[in-house]
């Protein structure tokens, strides 16, 4: 499937995002409220307290560190290649603000997509962006489209073959296809303590860059096609 798709016109994309402060007690008081409201069924016998580690995943008390996205190429001899780009810093205005720039340079047919990037990744962004006063890029402008009409995909719906039901990580799907992916030091729930505690951007940077390269794969698998290769991937 996706034969349809021309890959040097589609973008794989992922962010990591943590909380907003570095600890509960750092929130004004006004959100930890709303923070206790927002996450009552979510956090059963916790309290707002020890679950706000868990806050970089809702946009609203949450923020964006990295965004790695990844363009298919040609690298030499018809091989497929991939280059992997990072925009990360503490700075989330700017960071987003670099996103969307690159973005408005992209031609307006260009394809987005992530792995639960629709339930995910682009919305967050969308949120982060309007909460931050960056305006949105056309790839971003969904409202009033048609849903045939809006040029993102999503590898974990895709693999919903309609099942709305069915969630599937990244790292299963890795799995069943025989995608070699490098053991990481870290994993998703700890992307908030990396950052606050260890200072570590770099570290969280390289994680989603090879999240962006597992999608990339992914698709590859999807079209039936091989791999690309490790010397192909080159990340700038």
């Amino acid at each position: 499937m996706l034969e349809q798709y021309d890959l040097s016109n589609l973008m794989v994309l992922d962010i990591e995002t943590v909380p907003q402060y570095s600890n509960y007690d750092d929130m004004p008081d006004a959100l930890q409220e709303h923070w206790a409201h927002k996450t009552q069924y979510q956090r059963k016998d916790d309290t707002p307290k020890e679950f706000y580690d868990r806050a970089g995943i809702w946009a609203e008390f949450g923020k964006i560190v990295c965004i790695s996205v990844g363009i298919f190429t040609n690298s030499g001899g018809n091989r497929p290649g991939l280059r992997v780009k990072s925009f990360a810093g503490h700075d989330e205005r700017e960071l987003l603000a670099d996103f969307s720039k690159m973005l408005c340079s992209q031609p307006l047919s260009l394809i987005l997509c992530a792995h639960n990037g629709k339930e995910f990744d682009l919305p967050y962004i969308c949120r982060r962006m309007l909460i931050n006063g960056v305006t949105f890029p056309p790839h971003l402008q969904i409202q009033g489209r048609k849903p045939w009409e809006i040029p993102h995909l999503d590898t974990m719906e895709l693999w919903k073959f309609g099942d709305y039901k069915n969630y599937t990580s990244l790292s299963l799907l890795t799995a069943i296809f025989n995608i070699p992916t490098p053991k990481d030091d870290i994993d998703g729930s700890q992307v908030g303590y990396v950052y606050w505690v260890e200072n570590a951007l770099e570290r969280i940077c390289t994680y989603c860059q090879k999240d962006v390269v597992a999608t990339a794969q992914l698709i590859r698998r999807y079209r039936g096609e091989a791999l690309i290769e490790d010397e192909s991937i080159r990340i700038v």
